[in-house]
């Protein structure tokens, strides 16, 4: 292929490749009307059995997802130093305490920090749900975790019925859940 050829077929594969990666990156990742975001990612997961690691938990006991069994579980995977982490966790908190009695577990996955940066957040938040610390982020991995804040929505008999990749307001996390707790 003569240079400039090549040259132009290089740049449009560039471009091709930075047009993908801006849109996997900075797609609006807040549910519009009707949808929950990205289409990609954990969405693709719906009806496919959910997966569980043991990982310790803030008291450095195992834990894991499948100790909810029999529960709709709100699996949020985050960071303390993720910015949409921290805003929605005072609704993930609100969802947890108003539906717990109805069957929801609110669970959250630390993904890649320490036990000691994730109890720090959980303080500071005053979180009484559930925190597993997966430093070696298994969850995120098989999750299909685009980014952070992550959130699947598991069936009591342990099967995905939703997958959210980004931030979620506490309606939006209403919408996704109430289905699956008014069929016990």
């Amino acid at each position: 292929m003569p240079r400039p050829t090549l040259v132009f077929v290089a740049a449009v594969a560039a471009a091709i490749a930075i047009g993908l990666t801006a849109k996997f990156y900075f797609a609006d990742s807040r549910a519009p009307a009707g949808g929950f975001g990205f289409s990609g990612g954990p969405a693709t997961l719906a009806g496919a059995p959910a997966q569980s690691y043991a990982v310790p938990n803030l008291a450095g006991k195992e834990d894991s997802l499948a100790n909810y069994r029999g529960k709709v579980v709100l699996l949020n995977l985050w960071a303390s130093w993720c910015a949409p982490c921290r805003s929605e966790t005072p609704a993930l908190e609100r969802l947890y305490t108003d539906e717990r009695a109805r069957g929801l577990v609110v669970i959250g996955v630390d993904q890649g920090e320490s036990a000691s940066a994730a109890a720090s957040f959980a303080k500071e938040m005053s979180l009484t749900y559930p925190i597993l610390v997966d430093e070696n982020q298994r969850y995120g991995n098989t999750y299909a975790a685009v980014g952070l804040p992550t959130t699947l929505v598991i069936t009591r008999d342990g099967h995905i019925a939703r997958g959210i990749d980004g931030e979620l307001t506490l309606a939006q996390m209403h919408e996704a859940v109430d289905p699956l707790l008014g069929a016990h």
